[in-house]
């Protein structure tokens, strides 16, 4: 990995230490040119009118991310974000009263008010899984709850926001499989920074987004649902795209995962989406986990020296995500100390984790990427308050 080019590929590591990819990476200069230039175009001809001039590079998209992930181009749906991805797939599945989801202590917010909401609507319980010795998803308990036989959906994230860890996705999947139980992962952090293969990792459904770790625009996302359960699921809503109106009282939902696109969409993301995953397949995703999984152990050895930081981050298996307290500091004033000194972090909140016992109400979060290096991690210590 030629680090040197790939900054020089990367104007915004000329201005910035950017350890804030968990949030929104630096995209590279391909995707920059691939989305203003494609915007050029809406505004010089129109918008309908660039779209059928862009079809290959529209069409590109899902062959990229297809290859990507190890999925078939069927499978693939483009949607505005990782949120409505997931909530895409989720809402489609048909619930009964008496169905259980079955999650884990890190789960994402946004995804663990959206299993209450539909157990407030249809009687669903959720389980949420222990952790294990290491702090990650027990898969004993997992094992024990699909036993019972009344597991509807296991429903977890690949990479927590907030902990450091990286949940045992494929595992999961294997028991899911054994027990013919839907599996829905939420991919938005591992997707970019881990080699993901949907085909190893035996999931039904995974969605992420294009502004974290593919280093995408921001505005964009995907959806990847598996050929054999496609049509038992119905998309919570359907337009013009996703179904056709086939008669005045009647309508036929689309094959394959593009069920769950709509007729009105962000054209320029979703072409610098898939250059993205272009980009990205182009480095390597075994060079790229080997990279971003080093820097983060580097930065979290270096921040255990320092007196007064405590570190947040447990599991077997660590991301690239780095969370941390300051004594003495609130996490929101030792960002604001960051930023000063032009270095990006950012600040999780324990409202954004009521499952877990152990989370802090808030924490310093430094997430890296391939393209960082040693200095910058020597610039966020040294701004650290002391």
């Amino acid at each position: 990995m030629d680090i040197e080019k790939l900054r020089a590929d990367t104007p915004g590591c000329a201005g910035v230490a950017h350890l804030n990819n968990a949030g929104a990476a630096l995209p590279p200069q391909p995707v920059i040119d691939a989305v203003a230039g494609h915007f050029a175009l809406e505004s010089s001809i129109g918008g309908y009118e660039a779209a059928d001039r862009g079809a290959a590079a529209i069409a590109h998209f899902y062959d990229a991310v297809a290859g990507l992930i190890g999925a078939h181009r069927d499978e693939i749906a483009y949607v505005e974000n990782a949120t409505r991805a997931w909530d895409m797939a989720f809402h489609s599945i048909p619930f009964a009263a008496g169905d259980r989801i079955v999650t884990t202590t890190s789960e994402y917010a946004s995804n663990a008010i959206a299993y209450r909401q539909v157990a407030g609507a249809r009687g669903v319980r959720v389980t949420v899984l222990p952790d294990d010795e290491h702090g990650t998803l027990s898969l004993e308990a997992l094992a024990a709850e699909l036993a019972r036989g009344d597991v509807r959906l296991v429903s977890i994230n690949h990479i927590p926001t907030y902990n450091g860890l990286v949940n045992p996705a494929a595992e999961v999947g294997r028991l899911c499989r054994e027990t013919g139980t839907l599996y829905l992962l939420d991919a938005c952090q591992s997707v970019g920074q881990l080699g993901v293969d949907v085909r190893e990792i035996g999931c039904d459904m995974l969605s992420s987004t294009g502004r974290k770790y593919l280093r995408g625009p921001r505005g964009t996302g995907f959806l990847y649902v598996r050929r054999q359960i496609v049509q038992t699921l119905e998309p919570p809503f359907l337009d013009l795209h996703s179904a056709e109106w086939t008669g005045p009282d009647t309508y036929e939902i689309a094959a394959g995962a593009r069920r769950f696109e709509t007729w009105e969409w962000y054209v320029a993301g979703q072409i610098g989406l898939g250059v993205a995953a272009e980009y990205a397949a182009g480095i390597g995703v075994a060079a790229i986990e080997e990279r971003v999984t080093a820097l983060a152990a580097t930065l979290r050895d270096r921040l255990a020296e320092r007196p007064g930081v405590r570190l947040l981050d447990r599991g077997a298996r660590r991301s690239g995500l780095v969370t941390f307290t300051v004594d003495g500091h609130g996490s929101d004033a030792v960002k604001a100390a960051l930023r000063a000194a032009g270095v990006n972090v950012s600040v999780t909140t324990g409202s954004h984790s009521r499952f877990d016992p152990k989370a802090v109400p808030a924490a310093v979060r430094a997430s890296v990427h391939y393209y960082n290096t040693g200095d910058e991690l020597g610039r966020l210590l040294d701004a650290l308050p002391r």
